[in-house]
């Protein structure tokens, strides 16, 4: 995947390009382990910076997390933090789907990656997308429902913040295809570099 293709069809995008390196991650390639992260921190830890889930696994003594240990994991991380409800049962039922299924993700289209973790209760449009993007690394992904993405793209494009803002943002992202998911990490690697300025 390269920046080069982005650079023609849209002259801020192109701004922004000239001036960050092309953003890498390494993805952990772990759909469970992502989307706990995503719902104990409500945000992906590749994207975090208060690195939450980071210090729970440090407090369980684990370097990964997975449905063999997640009892240890709740014994000795969760049981000190506050956690709704709503986030308990959601990571249950993410816990069982991930026993009663054994499923090979690279393998699915983003439309069945979404239909599949869209079926477990709890799991939302942006969870799906963070996983799309960062986990299995797909290149054409849009989380049109990011709130920093959101803030992003009203300042760089000048779009009108309110009901028709989602609208207006998938209107620009057409321009990426085929690699709206390089385009939004610049853009939020621009952010990012903002602040260190």
């Amino acid at each position: 995947m390269t920046a080069k293709a982005l650079l023609t069809n849209d002259e801020q995008l192109a701004e922004i390009i000239k001036i960050i390196p092309e953003p890498k991650i390494e993805p952990t390639d772990d759909v469970f382990f992502d989307l706990i992260s995503c719902i104990i921190e409500q945000q992906i830890h590749y994207r975090s910076t208060k690195k939450i889930f980071k210090k729970l696994l440090e407090k369980a003594d684990l370097v990964t997390l997975t449905p063999a240990n997640f009892g240890v994991f709740e014994d000795k991380a969760l049981s000190g933090i506050k956690l709704s409800l709503a986030k308990y049962e959601t990571m249950g039922r993410i816990l069982d789907f991930w026993q009663q299924n054994t499923i090979d993700w690279h393998s699915l289209s983003d439309a069945e990656v979404t239909d599949k973790l869209g079926g477990i209760k709890g799991i939302g449009q942006w969870t799906i997308d963070m996983i799309l993007l960062y986990t299995l690394q797909r290149p054409n992904i849009f989380p049109a429902d990011d709130f920093h993405l959101k803030e992003i793209m009203t300042r760089v494009y000048g779009l009108t913040a309110g009901a028709k803002l989602k609208k207006q943002m998938l209107n620009v992202a057409e321009a990426w295809y085929p690699h709206k998911s390089l385009a939004v990490r610049y853009l939020l690697a621009w952010k990012d570099y903002n602040k260190k300025k």
